[in-house]
């Protein structure tokens, strides 16, 4: 694991001096998105609480799963591969990228120059969300936002849609108002 910190370490300040984590760089998330690709395994734990929370919170939102084995030597070509992917064929307007917990070993891929890379030239948003809290990976340096799981990157990649409604009812109350004092 001491080698690993220091090839995360190595590769963090190699990433830093070229740029790739200058907030400048950093896209907004789209408000609204019609649609939202997740780059993930999917067989996890971690797709199924995705899905869930962008059902409940965004149902509007198409949820495209694209899925790539996210350990083992495999795993990094195919993360960079998806997220070109998702860009040449404008798949969706947000994507999230991530997987559960895990051991450093297991969330290696996301500290994989390739992958950095691929969420850097990105076009579309992207998203981090891989492991738990304290879990920090490259992917979550380069990415437009970082979340703490990939729970939270589903919570934050929609707006509620009751905090939605509770505001056009709001607004409706309020033009009502207006109108009946207009029209008295």
């Amino acid at each position: 694991v001491g080698d690993l910190h220091v090839a995360f370490e190595q590769l963090k300040e190699k990433l830093y001096r070229e740029g790739l984590f200058d907030p400048a760089h950093k896209k907004p998330l789209p408000a609204y998105p019609a649609s939202i690709a997740l780059i993930t395994s999917g067989a996890g734990a971690a797709v199924r609480d995705m899905i869930r929370i962008l059902g409940a919170r965004w149902p509007l939102a198409k949820v495209k799963v694209m899925p790539v084995r996210v350990q083992g030597a495999e795993a990094p070509p195919e993360l960079a591969g998806a997220l070109r992917y998702a860009n040449r064929w404008k798949v969706a307007e947000l994507i999230i990228v991530g997987r559960g917990g895990g051991s450093m070993e297991d969330l290696w891929a996301f500290n994989d120059e390739g992958v950095a890379r691929a969420i850097y030239e990105s076009e579309i948003p992207v998203i981090s969300a891989v492991g738990h809290e304290p879990d920090v990976t490259i992917a979550d340096f380069v990415a437009d936002l970082r979340a703490a799981t990939p729970s939270n990157g589903a919570e934050l990649a929609v707006p509620d849609q009751n905090d939605f409604l509770d505001g056009l009812a709001q607004k409706q109350a309020r033009m009502a108002r207006l109108m009946e004092a207009r029209l008295k």
